[in-house]
């Protein structure tokens, strides 16, 4: 399989004939696609065991947690065959159908993960911001349907991908044929602003509010109260490094090469972004392995903390009331 990678783009006028040289993503993405391997499906897999096995009341915050260590655990068990593909530099030696499927995986795990985080952000929110209406607002029995519902929406709008993953020559595309590449570049950008845009907008202001209220002194709860804020830091910290660092980059850099692609400008600019895409690819991996992270750090036992210092602070409420002089 040659090293080089041959984009045409034909109008009116003109073919437009662009040669990339990818040797490198031949070193970079089976290297790191397999350390996102190894550690992730280790994370994971004890995340997933002691949610499972050893938690037996199941918060609407562990529920989320789950169903997003089960997205980045099927997204995990994708990269093997996508290790061994571009180990054989672009060679794809299976079926066009488990090319589809792959692909399908691939970005449906991503983009659960992405929606399950939100919602681990929204109930923190909640939780922090707005402590006794979400004692009605959130239950378990909520989480779970809208858990079903995420799985839903995701499986909808990744559906497209069945149909525009092909192989050709061996090659099992990434993004389309050059005949439907036009089509693909609009629904990508749909699903980037619905599945990425949105969700990203809404973290990015749940947590400046938790912050903000964080900050704020509180005299109710003493050390229990100060270490359920450090906690809703450290989520606060991870939810934000796993946006920022593994899932801006990867959205921003496939979006500018999908509309230059798109648009036809010159040959050098492409492969510019081309190289920048192509480098994020494994950021974006990365977050497998930051996720569990949250579970280990913050765990089932934030939500049962809120609910004592929400009792604590109804109590010295009550205790106020009655030592006021009538």
């Amino acid at each position: 399989m040659a090293a080089l990678n041959n984009c045409s783009f034909i109008n009116s006028s003109s073919q437009y004939d662009c040669k990339f040289n990818e040797d490198f993503k031949y070193v970079l993405l089976p290297v790191s696609y397999g350390i996102v391997f190894l550690i992730g499906l280790v994370l994971n897999v004890i995340a997933l065991y002691s949610m499972l096995f050893r938690i037996k009341h199941w918060s609407p915050n562990t529920i989320y947690m789950i169903n997003l260590t089960v997205c980045d655990t099927l997204y995990i068990l994708t990269l093997p065959f996508l290790i061994y593909y571009y180990a054989d530099k672009d060679d794809w030696h299976f079926t066009e159908a488990f090319c589809k499927l792959i692909r399908f995986l691939f970005y449906t795990n991503l983009y659960g993960s992405i929606l399950f985080l939100s919602c681990i952000s929204i109930h923190r929110f909640l939780g922090i911001c707005h402590p006794v209406r979400s004692m009605q607002w959130v239950n378990a029995h909520r989480a779970r349907f809208v858990s079903v519902i995420i799985w839903v929406i995701v499986l909808i709008f990744q559906a497209p991908v069945l149909y525009f993953s092909r192989t050709t020559d061996k090659v099992c595309y990434d993004t389309t044929s050059q005949e439907l590449f036009n089509y693909f570049v609009v629904y990508s950008s749909f699903i980037s602003l619905i599945l990425f845009v949105i969700p990203f907008a809404f973290v990015l202001v749940c947590n400046g509010l938790m912050v903000r209220k964080l900050i704020q002194p509180s005299t109710i709860g003493g050390a229990t109260s100060n270490r359920s804020k450090q906690k809703s830091v450290k989520m606060i910290v991870i939810v934000l490094l796993v946006f920022i660092l593994c899932f801006l980059p990867f959205h921003l850099t496939r979006s500018l090469y999908y509309i230059f692609r798109y648009v036809k400008v010159n040959c050098t600019l492409l492969e510019g972004c081309n190289i920048a895409y192509k480098v994020t690819r494994p950021l974006a991996s990365a977050n497998s392995c930051l996720d569990p992270i949250l579970y280990f750090l913050v765990g089932q036992g934030f939500r049962r903390k809120q609910s004592k210092n929400l009792k604590q602070s109804q109590r010295s409420e009550e205790s106020k009331c009655l030592s006021t002089p009538l």
